[in-house]
């Protein structure tokens, strides 16, 4: 059996982007790895499979407690999935619901943490979800919330963006690495690297960087384009992989909204160095 490795974020901050990342760093392929086998490099943690599995019937007959109880249970049944490490895919906030815990420390070795200015999150979640723009700011400040049961998968607990940063990273944990969208962004070189010497990774540089090219989000796009995207939502009319870049906010969010924003998320946003100057 294989311990837990979560591959943590907060909703569109970049977790994808890691999974395709490593999927093509650890394969080593020719050419890319196509984003709809993701799931055959890393479990998905709302995945309603294994809660069926264990409970015998499916997820829209069990109640949120129900759920809540299974979730160890299944955190420990993924360790199966290998004998090596086993990756998983989190949006949920680190924390309980329903009075169990979200996540199975029992069985988990450590984790990477991605995260993304507030700022851009909440264009992406404007289209992710189809709100509009002060719907998306009002949701991602609202503590507790997350996503119901749905055809396939369990609930999410996602929480506000505050919240969900401070959860995973508010105590120091040389267990969990923590990266930011932008500093991906403008150094996957460097900061993809280091993922990788945190993994126990040393694979020669020239395979750093094809795993890099790889995952692009050019690349990545033009597969979605080409043949869609199975984690796409359900009726989402906006494309999964929609811009990628840092700074977009300034295009799109009025002053009021920006402030409002700071206003809602100021102390983490500070943390990690995302207010603008000119708001500061």
């Amino acid at each position: 059996m294989g311990a837990l490795i979560w591959l943590a974020s907060y909703p569109k901050s970049g977790n994808t982007w890691m999974r395709s990342f490593l999927h093509n760093l650890l394969t080593n392929a020719p050419e890319p790895v196509a984003i709809n086998q993701l799931t055959q490099f890393c479990v998905g943690e709302s995945s309603a499979r294994p809660y069926e599995y264990l409970a015998k019937k499916p997820v829209a007959d069990m109640t949120p407690e129900e759920i809540a109880r299974l979730r160890p249970q299944v955190h420990r049944e993924f360790t199966k999935v290998s004998p090596d490490s086993v990756f998983v895919k989190t949006h949920n906030y680190m924390g309980t619901w329903y009075d169990q815990p979200m996540h199975n420390m029992d069985v988990t070795a450590g984790g990477i943490y991605i995260l993304r200015n507030p700022l851009d999150v909440v264009l992406s979640l404007q289209n992710h979800y189809a709100l509009t723009l002060d719907e998306a700011i009002t949701r991602m400040a609202q503590i507790g919330i997350g996503t119901a049961t749905g055809e396939g998968h369990v609930p999410e607990v996602h929480s506000s963006w505050s919240h969900h940063v401070e959860s995973w990273t508010g105590h120091p944990n040389p267990q969990l690495l923590v990266l930011r969208y932008e500093d991906l962004l403008a150094a996957p070189e460097i900061h993809f690297a280091r993922t990788a010497q945190f993994l126990g990774i040393t694979p020669p540089r020239e395979r750093i960087d094809r795993a890099i090219r790889f995952s692009s989000f050019k690349v990545l796009k033009a597969q979605e384009d080409a043949a869609g995207f199975t984690e796409r939502p359900k009726g989402a009319t906006a494309a999964f992989f929609r811009e990628g870049r840092a700074e977009q906010w300034r295009e799109k969010l009025t002053p009021d909204q920006v402030r409002r924003i700071i206003a809602d998320h100021r102390v983490q946003m500070e943390r990690f160095n995302y207010i603008p100057a000119d708001y500061a």
